[in-house]
């Protein structure tokens, strides 16, 4: 063999791998860019039957990822890696790789689960028993909470479907409920003719249930009033702080009193 052969011999195989790389380079850039406009252009369905937002991000996220898969098998066999080599490498694996990953396969089934069993959609607000936020991202893995303090929790979705889930946003009308105190010697008629007037004057509390006004305590030193008026979800915390400032106001223009705890002391000589 002389150098003349062994030259044109490396030679072929560098332009061989170099082909091999541009090619694979060329099917990364390509699929790449066919992904990102596949999951741009994502169907939302029809003006008729719309795709539900919550299923069609879980939807992108599997298509995504399938895409990406498909174009690693493809760049490997372009490569000139044998199929059947990997094929054989994975199967054996596979039950090492399902035990290691045990966890993110019970996260996936649960994705499936929230996605089928709606508990929740993008944009609820919801609480467990230990995070609470607005839905921004439901994954194929995990889902993303926004709190109202703009902090991003991500929560494994197994967190979420093993836990009782509280969705403040799912019912268009909520109930809110305030107490205020007022002093012993006030005529509680009048205090709730003065509660019941500033409730109902405010146009965000719903006629239907009718508010509700009624003396339901008396404590060691004050009388409680409860008041319970309906609202759109939407409208819960600002109807709350509107109420609390517009009946305490109310309540000083009509001259009654809110206490503060008191205490007689008998001294005996």
């Amino acid at each position: 063999m002389t150098w003349q052969t062994i030259w044109e011999m490396i030679s072929s195989a560098c332009i061989s791998i170099a082909l091999k790389l541009l090619a694979s380079f060329l099917v990364f850039g390509i699929g790449r860019a066919l992904t990102g406009f596949l999951i741009k252009h994502f169907p939302k369905g029809t003006k008729k039957h719309p795709l539900d937002p919550t299923a069609s991000n879980f939807i992108k996220n599997i298509v995504k990822t399938t895409l990406y898969v498909l174009i690693a098998v493809t760049i490997v066999s372009i490569l000139g890696v044998p199929m059947a080599s990997i094929i054989a490498v994975v199967a054996s694996a596979g039950a090492a790789i399902a035990l290691a990953l045990q966890g993110s396969l019970s996260n996936f089934a649960s994705g499936i689960m929230l996605l089928v069993l709606k508990p929740m959609k993008l944009g609820d607000y919801i609480e467990t028993s230990s995070v609470s936020g607005t839905v921004s991202d439901l994954g194929i893995f995990y889902t993303t909470l926004i709190t109202p303090d703009n902090k991003h929790i991500t929560v494994p979705n197994s967190s979420i479907t093993s836990d009782t889930i509280t969705n403040y946003s799912r019912e268009k009308k909520r109930r809110l409920d305030l107490v205020f105190s007022v002093d012993y010697a006030t005529d509680t008629e009048q205090a709730k003719a003065v509660i019941m007037e500033a409730v109902t004057a405010h146009e965000m509390v719903l006629t239907d249930p009718a508010p509700f006004v009624r003396m339901t305590a008396m404590e060691a030193s004050s009388l409680s009033f409860t008041v319970r008026v309906w609202c759109l979800s939407e409208n819960y915390w600002t109807l709350k702080f509107d109420l609390t400032e517009q009946v305490k106001a109310a309540l000083d223009r009509s001259g009654i009193s809110i206490p503060f705890p008191q205490l007689d002391v008998h001294v005996k000589s």
